[in-house]
C-alpha cells in the first residue's frame, strides 16, 4: 500500500508539471460571504479548463487556529466524500456539475468565520485553487445603561464617571457611542473621557462594557445621557440606542429665595405666619433663620413658623447658607423678607360707657381705633347702620334719641381687622305719655273685661300708679319697667253699676302727667223685649204695605167706573164710589168692592192706623 500511494502521488507531480506546461484551469469562487450565526452558507466554486480534462479532482480545505490547511472533503469522476473526524464532518454536504461544485455548511458556527480553499485538478488540463473568507455575524443584546447612584460634584477637579453602558453577546466586536442630550460626545482631554472593556466568552461572542467620565456643569442638572450600540450585520451596519438617564449634580447654592408661604395676603396681628427658604444648590443646603441681628430662629425642614404674631414680630427676616459644596468652602449666601404685622387697636369712644342728656340738647360722640392700615367707620343703633364715619352728631334730644349705640371699626383691605366700642344714651324728662290722647272713652257691655293701658316714658324713670272709684275685680295685670319706660295695664270687670273715671297718674322730679278713662257701661237687652221691638217693626211695615195696595185698587175701580166698564146695580146706573170719599151709601144694593164680607188683616190694620180700632197687640 505505501508503495501503491507513492506511485499515486509521483503521478500527480507529472500531471502537474505537465499542467504547468501545457495545460491552464480558471477558479472562481462565489457565495453567501456573510451570514448570521445559525444560518446555511452556500459556496460554489466554479472552474474552467482551457482544454478537455479527462480527469477532474475537487477537494476543499479550511484553515485552522494554528494557520494550518485541513481537507474536510474530497470528490471526482467516481465519488463524492466528506472527510471524517473534522469539524464539518457532520455539517457539509457536497454537490456538483459540470461546471462547479457546492459546498454547503448548515448551522453555521462562529468558528466558521475563516479562509475556505476549493482546489481543483485537471491532471494534464492543468490544476488551480480559489480561496473565500466566509464572515459570521450574531448581533448583540440591547444596551443596558446605568447612572451612577451617587451625585457628582461639579468642583471636582477631572471628569467624574457619570454612567456605564453594557452590550452583550454580539460577534463581530460591538462598538459604544455615549450621547448627552442626544448629541454625540467626542473624546476630550479634560472633559469627556471613555473606558472600554472588551472580553469574550466561551462560544467566542463578545461583550463590551464602556464607562462615561464626564465633567459635569450645573447645567447638567437637567440633562440626559444615553448610549448607542452599533454592530455588523451581513452587508450592513445597525444601531440601537438606550434608554436616558438622568444624573444627580451637586453644584453650590449661588441664591437663596425667601417668601412667606402663610398666610395669603396681608398678616394681621394673632396669624401663623410660615415662612420658607429654599437654595439653589444641590443638595439643598441647610438653612438657618435670624431676625435681624437676633440669635438664631428654631425652624423645622427649611420653614420658619411664628404662631400667634403681633406687631413687636414686624421686622427684617434672613436665611443664611454656609454651603460647604462650594469652591472656596465658606461661600455664604443669604435671603432676606420684610414682614409687616398689621394692627388695629380697640376703639375709643368718647363719651365713655354712658351719657345723660336733656331733651333738646346737642351731643357730638367720635370713635376711633389706632391701625397701621387706613380704616372705615359705621355707627348702629339697634343693629342698624345710622351713620358713617368716625363723628356722630345728636340734636334736639328727644326720648327716641335713647339707645345703644354702636360703633364699629374695620379695615377694609384686611377684613379680619375688626372692633367695636358704645356708649348708651340717657335722654332726662319729665313723663311722656306714649299715645296723644289723654282722654278717651270706653263703653262697654255689662259683664265684659277691659283693659286700660298706660305708657309713660322719662328718667328718672317715672312712677305710675292709678286712681279710681272702687270697681269689683280691678286689678293689675301688666308691669314692665326699663330705665326710661313704664307699662301698666289693669283690667277690671263691667257691672250695671259700672259708671266711672279711672286715673292714670306718672310722676318723677321733673314732672307728671295724667291719663284719664271715663267708663260706661251697656244694659244688657233681654229676649222678650227684643221680641217686641222685633214685632212692632214688622206690623208698621205690614200696615205701610196695606195702604198703599187699597190705594192703588181705588185708583183702578175709579178709572174702570169713568170708562163705563163697570156693571149698574138694579136700578141700572152705574156708580163708582171714591175711596177716599167720607160719604156712606146707605143703599145696601148698590155695589162697591165685595171687601166687606171678612174682615182682612189689611182693613184692621189700615184702622189701626187711622186710629179707629188698634190691634190686639196694643190693646
Amino acid at each position: 500500500m505505501m508503495r501503491e500511494g507513492w506511485l499515486f502521488l509521483l503521478a500527480l507531480c507529472v500531471c502537474h508539471l505537465a499542467r504547468e506546461v501545457g495545460g491552464e484551469v480558471s477558479v472562481n469562487m462565489v457565495g453567501d460571504s456573510e451570514v448570521y450565526m445559525g444560518d446555511s452558507a452556500e459556496i460554489r466554486c466554479q472552474y474552467n479548463f482551457l482544454q478537455n480534462a479527462s480527469m477532474v479532482m475537487v477537494q476543499w480545505f479550511v484553515r485552522d487556529h494554528r494557520g494550518s490547511r485541513v481537507r474536510i472533503s474530497y470528490s471526482d469522476l467516481t465519488m463524492q466524500k466528506v472527510d471524517e473526524n473534522t469539524n464539518y464532518t457532520d455539517r457539509i454536504s457536497i454537490s456538483g456539475d459540470s461546471g462547479g461544485e457546492n459546498l454547503t455548511i448548515v448551522d453555521v458556527k462562529l468558528s466558521d468565520e475563516r479562509e475556505f480553499f476549493c482546489q481543483v485538478d485537471g491532471l494534464a488540463a492543468g490544476s488551480n485553487e480559489g480561496k473565500f473568507h466566509l464572515r459570521v455575524f450574531d448581533p448583540p443584546e440591547p444596551p443596558v445603561i446605568e447612572a451612577v447612584n451617587y451625585g457628582v460634584s461639579v468642583t471636582s477637579a477631572l471628569p467624574s464617571k457619570v454612567a456605564t453602558c453594557e452590550a452583550t453577546k454580539g460577534f463581530p466586536q460591538p462598538n459604544i457611542t455615549w450621547y448627552r442630550n442626544h448629541k454625540p460626545l467626542s473624546l476630550k482631554h479634560g472633559q469627556v473621557n471613555v473606558i472600554t472593556l472588551l472580553s469574550k466568552d466561551s462560544t467566542g461572542l463578545y461583550t463590551v462594557q464602556s464607562e462615561l467620565q464626564y465633567k459635569v456643569t450645573r447645567e447638567d442638572k437637567d440633562a440626559h445621557f444615553s448610549c448607542e450600540v452599533s454592530y455588523y450585520v451581513p452587508w450592513a451596519v445597525r444601531t440601537v440606542e438606550s434608554k436616558t438617564v438622568n444624573i444627580s449634580v451637586h453644584y453650590p447654592t449661588n441664591e437663596i429665595k425667601m417668601w412667606k408661604e402663610l398666610p395669603v395676603g396681608l398678616v394681621k396681628e394673632g396669624d401663623t405666619v410660615q415662612i420658607r427658604c429654599h437654595g439653589d444648590g444641590n443638595p439643598p443646603p441647610t438653612i438657618t433663620f435670624k431676625r435681624e441681628q437676633h440669635t438664631e430662629l428654631e425652624a423645622y425642614n427649611n420653614l420658619l413658623v411664628l404662631k400667634d404674631v403681633t406687631r413687636r414680630d414686624s421686622g427684617m427676616y434672613h436665611c443664611h447658607s454656609l454651603d460647604l459644596d462650594s469652591v472656596s468652602g465658606d461661600k455664604d449666601v443669604m435671603g432676606n423678607l420684610q414682614l409687616t404685622v398689621h394692627y388695629l387697636d380697640p376703639a375709643v369712644v368718647v363719651p365713655k360707657d354712658s351719657e345723660v342728656m336733656l331733651k333738646g340738647e346737642n351731643l357730638t360722640a367720635t370713635c376711633n381705633a389706632l391701625s397701621s392700615l387706613e380704616t372705615s367707620t359705621v355707627w348702629l343703633k339697634n343693629g342698624v347702620e345710622i351713620k358713617n364715619g368716625n363723628v356722630l352728631h345728636l340734636q334736639d334730644a328727644t326720648f327716641d334719641t335713647a339707645g345703644h349705640y354702636n360703633c364699629e371699626v374695620t379695615v377694609p383691605t384686611l377684613p379680619g381687622l375688626r372692633t367695636s366700642g358704645s356708649v348708651h344714651i340717657i335722654v332726662q324728662g319729665a313723663p311722656q305719655l306714649r299715645d296723644v290722647k289723654r282722654e278717651v272713652d270706653v263703653i262697654e257691655k255689662v259683664g265684659k273685661w277691659v283693659n286700660l293701658t298706660c305708657d309713660v316714658r322719662g328718667y328718672p324713670r317715672p312712677i305710675v300708679t292709678w286712681s279710681g272709684p272702687s270697681i269689683s275685680g280691678w286689678r293689675e295685670v301688666v308691669r314692665k319697667e326699663t330705665e326710661d319706660f313704664v307699662q301698666s295695664i289693669v283690667t277690671l270687670k263691667i257691672t250695671r253699676d259700672t259708671d266711672a273715671v279711672a286715673v292714670c297718674n306718672a310722676t318723677n322730679k321733673l314732672g307728671a302727667e295724667t291719663k284719664i278713662y271715663t267708663i260706661r257701661s251697656i244694659p244688657i237687652v233681654t229676649p222678650a223685649a227684643q221680641n217686641t221691638a222685633d214685632n212692632s217693626g214688622v206690623i208698621i211695615v205690614v200696615i205701610i204695605i196695606s195702604i198703599l195696595l187699597l190705594a192703588i185698587l181705588g185708583s183702578v175701580l175709579y178709572f174702570l167706573y169713568k170708562k163705563g166698564k163697570l156693571p149698574c146695580g138694579r136700578s141700572g146706573k152705574q156708580e163708582i164710589i171714591n175711596p177716599f170719599s167720607n160719604k156712606e151709601k146707605t143703599n145696601k144694593d148698590d155695589i162697591v168692592v165685595e171687601m166687606k164680607a171678612d174682615k182682612t188683616e189689611e182693613s184692621v190694620l189700615l184702622k189701626g192706623v187711622n186710629g179707629d180700632k188698634k190691634p190686639p197687640t196694643d190693646q
